[in-house]
């Protein structure tokens, strides 16, 4: 599972979207075409499970436990935010129901400490076929475990329902798709609202070397500072409080490499270099990604990914 959610630098908002939706659309365009596959399992099926920002639609096998480290790195007009995140997932009995938890840990130029936890259900609603694309919808409940002092989220319990899509289409080609929406119900007296959408190609140049090219983009509210709210319109009757409203958008070429150790471990190394799209977004960042994937139980059924 990829990243449940992106927190990057916020600089003015002026919105370049046209650019956003455009990437967005070549990216998840692609997904139209399904191809038929040949007899021979294709080399698009050495990694999987193994995506950076978008969020690819495979549970974990029975007895399987996967573990990731994610370490995004922004920076924005001499500005810069590290992270540090934690991800384990765990099959419920079966391929499909799975568990997983997220622990985000932050550094910034002037703060640093742990944003909301996230604890996610995933079902893998439908497998993938010679013509039909996986499907594993995920829930969230977004813990406040960050201090909304520093930034680092709400103080308040959140939700998260994320439809991720996984197709395919070809011997070397993987294609994903992602739909979601956020909610903290009841922030200073609002219900604030935030929505991502998502794409990527995945190529395999190799069973155990990929070339990644992920476009995300989120949209979402949060509630100003009173102080920087008054020059500004009220959104209610409070004249104190308004809504800020941006988009964060990226567009991230990168790649991942597969060790396949004995015993079913398999090692997943990765790097991209995201790039900001809109003046909401960090202008650049350098992401790295680490993922043990092993066995805790012993299964009758082979791995299939």
């Amino acid at each position: 599972m990829a990243l449940p959610h992106f927190s990057v630098l916020h600089p003015t908002s002026t919105l370049r979207v046209p650019v956003v939706i455009g990437c967005l659309l070549v990216v998840a365009g692609l997904l139209l075409p399904i191809a038929t596959l040949t007899g021979s399992e294709p080399l698009a099926k050495g990694i999987q499970d193994n995506s950076f920002f978008v969020e690819e639609a495979y549970n974990q096998e029975p007895g399987i436990v996967q573990h990731i480290i994610n370490v995004p790195a922004f920076f924005t007009s001499g500005d810069k935010e590290v992270s540090f995140i934690f991800t384990q997932e765990w099959p419920i009995f079966s391929q499909t129901h799975q568990f997983s938890y997220t622990i985000p840990y932050t550094f910034t130029e002037s703060e640093n400490g742990f944003r909301a936890i996230f604890l996610n259900y995933r079902l893998q609603a439908l497998m993938e076929g010679e013509r039909t694309p996986a499907f594993a919808p995920r829930f969230s409940l977004i813990t406040p475990a960050g201090d909304a002092s520093k930034g680092f989220g709400h103080d308040q319990l959140g939700y998260e329902i994320n439809l991720p899509f996984s197709k395919i289409v070809s011997e070397r080609i993987t294609l994903n798709f992602n739909a979601g929406v956020f909610l903290f119900p009841d922030v200073n007296d609002r219900d604030l609202w935030n929505y991502n959408l998502g794409g990527s190609a995945i190529y395999a140049v190799t069973r155990d070397f990929n070339l990644m090219l992920e476009a995300v983009a989120v949209w979402e509210e949060d509630v100003a500072d009173p102080a920087e709210s008054l020059a500004a319109p009220p959104t209610t009757n409070d004249p104190t409080r308004r809504t800020d409203r941006t988009v964060t958008a990226l567009l991230s070429p990168g790649a991942r490499y597969a060790f396949n150790l004995p015993n079913d471990l398999q090692i997943v190394v990765g790097v991209a270099v995201p790039v900001g799209l809109t003046s909401d977004s960090p202008d650049w960042g350098l992401f790295f990604y680490l993922s043990f994937e092993h066995p805790f139980m012993r299964v009758e059924a082979r791995r299939t990914k």
